[in-house]
């Protein structure tokens, strides 16, 4: 399935308003013609866009890696934490530019949704610095170091199409519904819809057309246009030989037709569902090549042992046979009867280059042939008993990739059942900032960085709340939801989470305070003459201090009440009662990335469908800022009371 052009200017207009104030968080190679972009805001929850050579849509699954793209590691060092300042459409094409900026520059990618598709990434002079695969054609050229050029246009503008435009239409001697695709440029699923809706018949010659009948085809396509850009349309999936994504129901269609909420909904079915499909493809051939290698190598493997297995019983014959010559009275290997007997045992003494050998078969030992024979036949035992074990050596390595294969074939098939595909579970408004719940089952977030700092006081502070700030430089604003009647237990744990996301921990600052005030003190602009920084806020009036004693963390999956499960980070005593699993952490020991990596990876032990769900992004979210050591890791309360109320039952 490709997309129209007038079907991608529908989609570059909706992705474009949703995304506005968006930036790049992470970027994810899905197979080496799609991109994931994880797109996040300070006030709004992540959107996930993929750019592929199909097209462009938003989707609400996150895909796990199938296969490497070669772009991966430039789009990162590239448009990582850079703004997607718009996405247009170049005219009718099926051309998008998405633009970034911050950090003092800007960039371009260019998505080419026709024919094999193309991803390129360029500079704000439209030099292309990376792209998916170069192109050398009659008339343009595409490679690294070049400027960006547009394939050349060959039809007119669909977006602005007047009854004038249709006059060749008229004129022409070819058949209507081919004048139409190769002039408007439009998919034969839309030209054949035009003339179905219109009843006029598309192999009718165009100069046989009546003026009735042009200006009926000229406003079925601009209504059939309009309703598409617009969004004026009811999507559907239709299923026959193929799979197609429709925004509008075109003329008499046949197969199984399922409606989806929108045209982007359906596009994130069907497309995510083939590059889900061409992934696993992908992968098992691959599988299914490494076990075809791993089982040619046992073969060889076991072709050997039995090779070195002949050559020993030869060996081994052999010198028995010069113990025979004794007792038949012959004492010289030079002897012509012992000669005779070698031959009928296979083998036959030679010399080369003045050194003497008997040669069993293909395999030459080295005599002396004045020695007495049973000293030969001794020679001819110790090389039976090296090739006995050179057979040993050979079967541990054969036993060595028997469970290679044996642990590859239960990998692949593991990874045929595996979900690679998992649906992003919708988050809660508080997920943007750090949050947990009290003991005591209250609700309180807090500043991730300045940008949030500032939301979480004016977006989210209401009367009844309360509002915790570190005595300290560098600290978070902490909120206090419904801080009504609120027992000390639970104050006293907000200004622990307090201190302990604050550079307290970064820098082991122990015995540090928090206090807290009501939200009538916060005020949100400096006093006359002053300057305030981003996320900073005066305060009037008394604060009432508590002091924390301790640096410590627990990062714990919580189970949400829909029975979806999700990571939090807060004080020990609210995390470990209501978490499956959690760990608790102190300052100084690893990095953010690594304390997250040993985190998920201890908890995949315990839980691995649930911790599965988690990307490691989250884990690394959910940490303070700077390093941790984990202390502890555990089952929490929940799972406790979970396992004691299944023994009972």
């Amino acid at each position: 399935m490709a997309l129209a052009g007038i079907e991608l200017r529908y989609l570059v207009n909706q992705i474009s308003e949703q995304v506005q104030g968006y930036y790049v968080s992470n970027i994810y190679g899905i197979t080496k013609d799609s991109i994931l972009f994880k797109l996040h805001h300070t006030e709004k929850s992540d959107l996930f866009m993929m750019i592929s050579t199909s097209g462009v849509w938003l989707t609400k699954l996150k895909i796990e890696q199938m296969e490497p793209n070669r772009l991966l590691k430039r789009l990162r060092s590239d448009l990582l934490r850079l703004k997607l300042k718009k996405i247009e459409q170049i005219g009718a094409e099926r051309i998008a530019y998405f633009t970034f900026e911050g950090f003092g520059k800007e960039l371009i990618l260019v998505g080419e949704f026709f024919a094999d598709g193309n991803i390129l990434l360029c500079n704000n002079e439209m030099k292309i610095l990376a792209l998916q695969h170069s192109i050398e054609v009659r008339h343009r050229k595409l490679s690294i170091g070049l400027e960006y050029t547009q394939p050349p246009e060959n039809n007119l503008d669909i977006f602005n199409i007047t009854e004038s435009n249709f006059d060749e239409l008229r004129n022409t001697d070819l058949i209507s519904a081919k004048w139409f695709g190769r002039t408007l440029g439009l998919p034969k699923k839309y030209v054949e819809s035009i003339f179905e809706i219109t009843n006029i018949d598309p192999k009718k010659i165009g100069n046989l057309l009546t003026k009735e009948e042009i200006t009926k085809i000229y406003e079925t396509t601009k209504k059939i246009v309009s309703d598409v850009v617009t969004g004026n349309h009811e999507p559907i999936i239709i299923e026959n030989e193929k799979i197609e994504v429709l925004p509008v129901k075109l003329g008499n269609l046949q197969g199984k037709i399922t409606n989806v909420n929108s045209f982007i909904e359906g596009l994130d079915e069907v497309f995510t569902k083939n590059i889900v499909d061409t992934g696993k493809s992908i992968q098992s051939s691959g599988s299914d090549k490494k076990i075809k290698d791993l089982e040619t190598q046992i073969s060889e493997q076991e072709k050997a042992i039995q090779i070195v297995k002949e050559k020993s019983k030869n060996i081994t014959n052999v010198a028995n046979s010069l113990f025979e010559m004794v007792s038949k009275g012959i004492f010289s290997i030079k002897d012509s009867l012992a000669q005779e007997i070698l031959v009928t045992n296979n083998a036959k003494l030679i010399n080369e280059k003045g050194i003497s050998m008997i040669v069993v078969y293909d395999e030459k030992i080295k005599i002396n042939i004045d020695s007495p024979l049973q000293s030969i036949a001794s020679v001819l035992f110790n090389q039976a008993k090296k090739q006995s074990s050179a057979i040993n050596s050979i079967q541990i390595i054969k036993e060595k990739t028997e469970k290679k294969l044996m642990k590859f074939k239960g990998q692949t098939e593991a990874e045929r059942n595996l979900e690679v595909v998992t649906e992003i579970r919708k988050k809660n408004w508080y997920e943007r900032y750090r949050w947990f719940i009290t003991s005591d089952e209250f609700l309180a977030i807090g500043g991730r960085d300045a940008a949030s700092n500032s939301a979480v006081i004016r977006k989210h502070l209401d009367k009844n709340d309360k509002v915790f700030h570190g005595d300290i430089f560098g600290s978070p604003f902490f909120i206090l939801k419904n801080a009504e009647n609120v027992p000390d237990s639970t104050m006293n744990e907000i200004a622990h989470a307090t201190v302990c996301f604050s550079r307290a921990w970064r820098e082991g600052l122990y015995g540090v305070s928090a206090y807290w005030v009501n939200p009538e003190q916060i005020k949100k602009s400096a006093p006359s003459g002053e300057f305030l920084p981003k996320g900073s806020f005066t305060i009037e009036g008394q604060r009432n201090f508590i002091k924390s004693e301790t640096l410590k963390l627990a990062m714990g999956i919580m189970k949400l009440e829909d029975n979806d499960y999700v990571l939090t980070c807060g004080p020990p005593e609210p995390i470990k009662k209501k978490s499956i699993c959690y760990a608790i952490i102190e300052p100084n020991g690893l990095e953010m990335a690594e304390c997250a990596k040993k985190i998920r990876i201890e908890f995949l032990k315990i839980f691995e469908d649930i911790t599965r769900k988690i990307n490691i992004d989250e884990f690394v979210r959910a940490l303070p800022a700077g390093k941790s050591q984990i202390r502890e890791i555990s089952l929490g309360d929940l799972e406790k009371e979970n396992s004691t109320d299944n023994e009972l039952e």
